[in-house]
């Protein structure tokens, strides 16, 4: 399983570029409602969180595309980048504390090594407030910002975050 999310990760923004594109034109050719795209949002906020505007959002694939041009730096972007006025992403960011999936510390066989950390662009924007290994601290993936881009998962090497129910 830690290899399929690996692939999934790594392949990101490929499946964003595929879903987003073809979102776009089922929208534009066969005119289909934005209630329905909103009403998908909100279920797929229900069930996994905010992955629509990571994994789907047409718009988000023309952000990222865009942020990856600037020289501003990735992380300050991203950050900016989950402030855009779109519903779905206001609905499915409040949903990360009350969705089905969650991304979960295993603390008996965390190392503490930080790896996870250094991967989320919600700690790298405030270290002192979120972790996802620090005890005190609060969890990034229940914050409205994480988009569920699942860096931190994959990138652990003991296999003590997962994101499952």
């Amino acid at each position: 399983m830690r290899k399929v999310l690996k692939i999934l990760v790594d392949s990101r923004m490929i499946i964003l570029s595929v879903l987003g594109v073809s979102l776009y034109l089922a929208i534009s050719q066969y005119h289909i409602s934005l209630w329905y795209i909103l009403a998908a949002g909100v279920v797929t906020g229900v069930i996994f969180g905010k992955v629509f505007c990571r994994w789907v959002c047409p718009m988000g694939l023309i952000m990222e595309l865009m942020m990856s041009l600037s020289p501003e730096g990735k992380i300050r972007q991203m950050y900016q980048y989950h402030k855009v006025g779109c519903p779905i992403a206001w609905i499915s960011g409040w949903l990360n504390k009350y969705s089905f999936f969650r991304i979960k510390l295993n603390e008996d066989t965390c190392k503490n090594c930080g790896i996870c950390d250094k991967k989320c662009y919600i700690v790298a924007m405030e270290p002192t407030k979120y972790s996802l290994y620090k005890p005190k601290q609060i969890n990034p993936g229940d914050s409205y910002t994480c988009s569920k881009c699942l860096q931190c998962v994959a990138s652990c090497p003991n296999g003590s975050l997962t994101y499952k129910i």
